[in-house]
């Protein structure tokens, strides 16, 4: 995520950071490397000059602070910038006074607007929002089928056209709200159709739309990875039906950030939320501060916690805490166990970016195949239980065995117990090397 963006912006900052003195011309030359960063990753011009003029506005003349060098200021005047250009703070769904709250979700064909009407339905479901979808893409096959199986996987209910007859899509949609109040529900996310690119066709069917049932929000979902094509996107559609928020979607896959920065910028609309992977529950809500603590490699140790939270209960956390430390340590299962509630986290490129201190270049090392958590579960479940727990006895014919039952070669199954052997050794002296390096003993 923001790979390219913050690995050269960081950069440039580090640069101004460690200068004693920071001088007019040293501004000036950092920034215009500021601005050439910013361009590259695919932000509105615009945008990057009334950026860069604030930066210089706020810069030129800087105070001396005895504590804090020049340069360390000045890069707080851009993350304090870049927070002002993403939008300032976290802006949630506004759900109205007396349920439902109807969410109309817009955007172009391919942008991920049903998975993300499904991982959006997911997270109001768990905040007790009682989520209900309506499939108005009347046009793209199977969009219905796909939205009912999501919702499905979801545990949510979802009203579509199952007949594929023709009919008036708004009558669709304001039966698909008379469906949602009988099944007493307090959020209706109605899946819209989209194009390729904007036509008149497509954005009089959504006014229509809004007009009919008058929803409380209109989410833009977007694709992160559009570059500068979101600009026009995001202008098209504000126009045309008045966003009220945005959903940016594959900002995992984004390694320019553009979209990112010019999207609040463009519509004056909030970003809501952001896709971070494929899983259904890889939506979140957007923060501005955090976000640009990432892009500036700051980290967000907040939002790891809030994952650890998520994924992990308190009592796994402390028996884990309690053995790893204690005389005996941790064995196999311990190992097996952890390493299951870190999957649940997500993808460990994606926890790597929100520690502070990581950059772009230690997350290209790091190769974590997602398939590696079958093949260590397979070696360690083709264990004895008296091997996982005294992983000492595993001697070389202990070992060949394991492999074949696992169906693994006898390297994996050596270089597996050699990580085990890393990471128990890391938490029983209380993980010295930090998260970064403890992760990295993580099976990939």
């Amino acid at each position: 995520m923001f790979s390219g963006l913050s690995e050269n912006l960081s950069a440039v900052l580090r640069r101004l950071a460690g200068q004693g003195v920071l001088t007019e011309e040293a501004i000036k030359e950092g920034l215009r490397e500021v601005r050439r960063v910013l361009l590259e990753a695919d932000v509105s011009y615009e945008l990057t000059r009334d950026f860069v003029e604030r930066i210089r506005e706020k810069a030129v003349g800087l105070p001396q602070v005895k504590a804090v060098r020049p340069g360390q200021q000045l890069v707080k005047i851009v993350h304090d910038e870049l927070v002002r250009l993403l939008g300032e703070e976290k802006v949630p769904v506004e759900f109205a006074p007396v349920p439902p709250t109807v969410i109309l979700l817009v955007g172009l064909q391919g942008s991920g607007k049903t998975t993300t009407a499904a991982k959006l339905a997911r997270r109001l479901k768990r905040e007790q929002k009682a989520p209900f979808l309506v499939a108005a893409d009347v046009y793209r096959p199977a969009a219905e089928e796909q939205l009912r199986q999501l919702a499905e996987k979801v545990g949510v209910g979802v009203f579509g056209q199952r007949d594929g007859g023709t009919i008036d899509v708004v009558t669709l949609v304001k039966d698909g709200l008379v469906a949602a109040r009988k099944a007493k529900a307090r959020s209706v996310i109605i899946d819209t159709a989209g194009r390729l690119q904007i036509d008149d066709a497509m954005m009089d069917e959504l006014v229509r739309i809004k007009a009919a049932i008058k929803p409380h929000e209109v989410l833009l979902v977007a694709d992160a990875m559009t570059g500068q094509d979101a600009v026009r996107i995001a202008s098209g559609f504000n126009e045309g039906v008045g966003v009220t928020g945005v959903i940016l979607t594959k900002l995992d896959g984004d390694a320019r950030g553009g979209a990112a920065l010019s999207m609040r910028g463009v519509t004056g609309a909030p970003i809501k939320y952001v896709g971070v992977g494929e899983a259904l529950d890889a939506l979140e809500p957007f923060d501005p501060v955090r976000m640009a603590g990432r892009i500036l490699q700051q980290g967000d140790v907040v939002g790891l916690v809030e994952r650890a939270q998520e994924a992990v209960s308190v009592e796994d956390a402390e028996r884990l805490a309690r053995k790893a430390t204690s005389k005996k340590g941790m064995d196999l299962e311990d190992f097996l166990s952890a390493m299951r509630q870190m999957q649940k986290m997500g993808p460990i490129k994606n926890l790597l970016g929100m520690v502070p201190g990581v950059n772009a270049k230690m997350l290209g090392q790091v190769d974590a195949d997602p398939k590696r958590l079958a093949h260590v579960e397979a070696i360690v479940l083709s264990m004895t239980p008296e091997e996982r727990k005294k992983p000492k006895v595993l001697n070389g014919s202990r070992r060949a065995r394991i492999a074949r039952g696992a169906g693994r070669p006898v390297q994996e199954v050596n270089r597996l117990v050699k990580q085990f052997e890393q990471m128990a050794k890391m938490m029983k002296k209380g993980n010295r090397g930090g998260f970064p390096a403890m992760m990295q003993q993580f099976p990939r």
